[in-house]
């Protein structure tokens, strides 16, 4: 079903568009709306909000490392209206200059609404919209909401500047230190970490309500009308009956996938390694997704259930994957931020330092060395790499996969293979062919 949809972008990075979007699927949530919404690009933490001030799940929408006919099919709602969360700024994207919100906006034939932090300036928020509004011919923006606002005498001078320009201000949100959320090193800290959640999202929907014309807003929307094409064959399962580590160390798994493998057929059985749970004993494979086991390097060495029992599941030949995180937790050590080095599985040879700290960052796309449960020897894989730990020994020959990153240019190989376990620091997202 096309729901009426609109994407919220904005300038920046940390002009508050995420926490406008809470607030937006708060309030209409509350107010009997039936709203889902979308995160645009690779993004594990800001979906989870999403869920939880809405009540339904949310899917990225990557317009670089998915297909066209990906994009279609995850746009989908039953719903009144969808909200879509833009990433970084309006235009930015991957290196190769493709890929951002206004991209995916054109695509999907969404309005674009800015949400421009205006704090420390006054007439030259009109330069900064018209600036945005102009850049490119067909990116349109149609509403503005004004964030961090100062008093109500700031709040006249910006809508003063703005009139001229014909763009509507939909809403001027004041500046609230109640309404700024945590972070740490990967972005947001995530929602399941955050203790009274509800309340602040309630306290963001009450500040919307009062700030933001919501009604004039959601007449903005419209169905998103995505060029046909031909869309082929979705990611197969890991395996039939697929046990998933899920928990506060490995967070960090795309539900569109796990949707898609359901849809196939696969029976995913969630365990905590945190929990010291094994994995299922008639599971065919085993998922690591990423998320911190930098955190609980600890915990995750003293869990002797766990590790004995994705070591039984490579020794009956189960596929064992393990994605950014869940790779490190399948080497053989893991230093933690404080330099102690963990044992770890020691199912793939490598040896990884978060106390040695370096960002790796941006899309990849990805040859398959060898077969993988996506598919045979060469099969093309679109992703992303994001991590700031260091691998201080790896004996890799050959990788799992050959990488180049947006701009085409060759990284070299990445990841390892033992038999049925492998992994790298690759976030698969979507089939490159």
């Amino acid at each position: 079903m096309a729901a009426p949809g609109l994407v919220l972008a904005a300038p920046a990075s940390g002009s508050g568009k995420t926490v406008t979007v809470l607030a937006l699927l708060r309030h209409f949530s509350r107010s009997g709306v039936a709203v889902e919404s979308r995160k645009v690009g690779p993004d594990y933490i800001d979906p989870l909000f999403h869920a939880a001030a809405s009540g339904q799940p949310c899917l990225n929408l990557d317009p670089w490392a998915m297909r066209p006919a990906t994009l279609a099919r995850l746009a989908e709602a039953d719903a009144d209206l969808l909200v879509v969360e833009g990433v970084m700024g309006l235009f930015d994207g991957a290196a190769d200059g493709t890929g951002s919100t206004a991209d995916l906006a054109v695509l999907a034939g969404w309005p674009v609404l800015l949400v421009v932090d205006a704090k420390s300036q006054a007439q030259s928020v009109a330069a900064l919209v018209h600036g945005f509004n102009s850049f490119r011919r067909d990116v349109t923006v149609s509403g503005v909401i004004l964030n961090r606002v100062g008093s109500p005498r700031h709040e006249a001078l910006l809508r003063a500047a703005l009139e001229p320009l014909g763009v509507p201000v939909l809403g001027a949100l004041p500046r609230l230190e109640a309404l700024e959320l945590p972070d740490r090193h990967l972005g947001l800290v995530p929602a399941g970490e955050i203790g009274a959640l509800d309340a602040f999202l309630d306290r963001a929907a009450d500040a919307v309500a009062r700030h933001v014309d919501t009604a004039a807003l959601r007449r903005l929307a419209c169905p998103a009308a995505f060029p046909a094409e031909a869309g082929g064959a979705a990611l197969p399962p890991l395996g039939q009956r697929t046990a998933i580590a899920r928990d506060d160390a490995f967070v960090f798994a795309y539900p569109h996938l796990l949707a898609s493998w359901a849809r196939q057929g696969a029976e995913l059985v969630p365990f905590s390694p945190l929990a010291d749970e094994a994995p299922d004993t008639r599971a065919d494979a085993v998922f690591l997704p990423g998320g911190y086991p930098e955190l609980h390097a600890g915990r995750l060495a003293g869990a002797t259930r766990f590790l004995g029992g994705i070591r039984a599941a490579a020794d009956r030949g189960a596929v064992v994957y393990g994605e950014c995180g869940g790779y490190m937790v399948l080497g053989r050590t893991l230093e933690d931020g404080d330099g102690v080095r963990h044992a770890m599985a020691g199912l793939l040879p490598l040896d990884t330092s978060f106390a040695r700290r370096r960002l790796h960052l941006g899309y990849r796309e990805a040859v398959a060395a060898a077969a993988t449960p996506f598919g045979p020897s060469g099969t093309v894989l679109r992703g992303h790499e994001f991590h700031y730990a260091s691998i201080t020994a790896e004996e890799a020959d050959p990788p799992l996969f050959r990488v180049r990153d947006a701009r085409g240019d060759d990284l070299g190989g990445m990841g390892a293979r033992r038999g049925t376990v492998m992994g790298s620091f690759l976030h698969v997202v979507d089939s490159g062919t």
